[in-house]
Parts: C-alpha cells; structure tokens; sequence
C-alpha cells in the first residue's frame, strides 16, 4: 500500500482524484494540502467514507507531520515548484499535475531528485486521449516537418499555453523542430498573429467561454494536411485513471521523466 499525500486536494482535479484514492486498493490518502480547507477532514469535505484526512495549509507543516510515499501536486505554477523541492528533500517522489512549469523550473527540478535519489514523473494531461495524440503527433512529426499547436482554453485559463501544450511543443521538438518559411523579421502587419515560438514550435492560444482544455497539432505538406485533436469535457473524471497509473508508476525510476507514456507499454 502507497502512501500518497495530494496538494491541491480541494480543487477540480484534485478533488476527483481524492475520491479515486480513497477507492483504490493500492493506494492510501494520508494527507492533503488547501489553504482555504487547512485544519479540516478532508474526508468531510469529499463526502466519502473514510478514516480522518488532514488537510494543511503549509506544505512544510504537513510533510513533518505525516508519512508520505509520494505527492502528486495540483496546485499552481506559483508554488508548485515550491511543493515539488519541499517533497523531494524529503525523500518523497512527486507526480506533477500542475500546469505552467518552465523548461527551467524542470531542470532545477531533475536535480533535485537525481541528488535526493527520487523520481519525478511530469504528466501535463492524464488523459488517456491526450497520451495517444502525443504519441500520435510525435510519429506525425517524423515524417512531416511542417506542424503548429493551437492551444483552447475557459476564458479564465491564466496560464498560456497550458501545461498540456507545453508538454507537447517540448516533446514534438525533440523529434524535430518545425520549420519555418518566413523569418519573423520578414513578418507583415502584427507578427504576435503567428503565434509565439515555443521550444523550436509555433504555438497560439485561444481562451473562451465553451472549452475546458483542447489541443490541435496541425500538419501541412504540400495538397494534404492532418489534425490531431483532443478535447475535454467539463468532468474531471477522465484524468483519475491516469492520476493513480502515475501515482503507482513513480518510484520505478530515478530522475525525471515526462509524459505518462514514459511509463506506459505501448
């Protein structure tokens, strides 16, 4: 039985991912973290049966308090790099659900665990569905140098690209990165039209009312294109299965690894 502890527990994703723990036969929820809920039973707050769940407000606090085999984090890009260094020095690996992590927050992160002899597994979406359209689009890339992402969003959404994106535009560049026919400085008109070049990738976001999070990768060749899309719908059940696969997975490896993929068989 693993010992997780979720910060974040309060909030959509969270949330749902709690209620699966507290179902799963592998699994154990010993803790959480939420400011607005710290000093309560999280228990209650799920409405689930199940023994007292302390919720914390300070990561720190809770980390001393209570004995935890690993952290998922959904929390914000603000602390989570916070959470995730806070839990490693603490000989606890972490699975990464949070959004909006640099390529540099990972680097600091990678060494971090490799010094603490820990593992990180960076997911930016548990979506089974997400999983096959990085898969898919990093074979598309292979065989086709020209391809952009367009990133949908809630209206609220303040983090862009999201998590899921960034995620994708790093992965699709260690494939390749995608070519560009006209420089930026030969642009025309507003050149922030064309998107921002992300990790050798163009990337554009959209953010209205009517998506939850939505990923587009684009590929041209000359008379033929293809799309590779994914959406979300408005439940946060279709990323519990992948949560508790990383929750179970982590710990295999040393380091840093990214994608669920990374520990799938496919």
């Amino acid at each position: 039985m693993r010992n997780v502890f979720i910060a974040g527990a309060t909030g959509w994703a969270g949330s749902e991912l709690a209620k699966g723990i507290v179902k799963s036969e592998n699994l154990r929820l010993v803790g959480a973290l939420s400011r607005s809920h710290a000093g309560t039973n999280l228990a209650e707050f799920l409405k689930v049966e199940s023994d007292f769940i302390p919720v914390y407000g300070n990561i720190e606090n809770a980390l001393n308090e209570i004995k935890a085999d690993v952290m998922i984090d959904y929390t914000n890009p603000s602390v989570a790099k916070h959470n995730i260094i806070t839990a490693l020095n603490k000989k606890i690996n972490v699975v990464v659900g949070t959004s909006g992590l640099t390529e540099a927050d990972y680097l600091e992160i990678e060494k971090v665990a490799l010094s603490n002899n820990c593992s990180v597994l960076a997911v930016g979406n548990f979506a089974l569905t997400m999983v096959l359209l990085q898969k898919f689009a990093e074979m598309a890339a292979k065989y086709i140098p020209d391809f952009e992402i367009i990133d949908y969003a809630h209206e609220d959404k303040v983090d862009a690209p999201s998590g899921t994106v960034r995620e994708l535009a790093y992965r699709l560049t260690q494939v390749r990165e995608s070519q560009i026919h006209v420089p930026e400085s030969e642009f025309k008109g507003l050149k922030e039209t064309r998107g921002a070049r992300m990790s050798g990738v163009q990337v554009h976001a959209v953010r209205l009312p009517g998506y939850v999070i939505s990923v587009e990768t684009l590929f041209g060749l000359k008379d033929e294109r293809l799309t590779i899309r994914h959406d979300s719908g408005s439940s946060a059940l279709p990323y519990v299965k992948g949560a508790i696969l990383a929750l179970e997975k982590v710990g295999s490896f040393k380091g840093l690894k990214r994608g669920l993929d990374s520990v799938m068989d496919f």
